[in-house]
């Protein structure tokens, strides 16, 4: 997968497709990026066109639908969302993957994933809070 954060991202490559104009968003990715992960990671800022040098949306989504939630893509191409994107992201980053095993147990992401969607409905007022600060 080529992005413009890493031109040279092999076929392994997980990608996440982040909203770059969105302060919490930023801030988590920045906390991701400054770990060395297991595989390698490229990330992709929806928000800005013109940052994505070309680089493809995936087939079939939207960009507004790939901005409303957090999706990553993986190595062969599928697209995960929400909490599964999470967990799948969580998996190659050290300090993060005890988290991935945790939720990869029995009933633990769709519990995540309730817990994701209820942060969507306040994520509007949270940005505007974290934009301020």
């Amino acid at each position: 997968m080529i992005t413009p954060d890493n031109p040279q991202a092999s076929p392994q490559c997980l990608t996440v497709l982040y909203d770059g104009a969105c302060p919490l968003c930023r801030r988590e990715i920045a906390v991701y990026r400054d770990l060395e992960p297991l595989q390698p990671v490229a990330y992709l800022d929806l928000a800005n066109p013109s940052a994505q040098g070309g680089a493809e949306l995936p087939a079939g989504l939207s960009r507004e639908a790939l901005l409303a939630r957090f999706h990553v893509q993986l190595a062969d191409g599928r697209i995960e969302s929400g909490a599964r994107a999470f967990v799948a992201l969580w998996a190659q980053l050290p300090y993060w993957r005890w988290l991935a095993r945790l939720a990869r147990l029995p009933g633990v992401t769709p519990l995540l994933e309730l817990v994701y969607r209820g942060f969507l409905r306040i994520r509007p007022a949270m940005q505007r809070i974290a934009g301020r600060h």
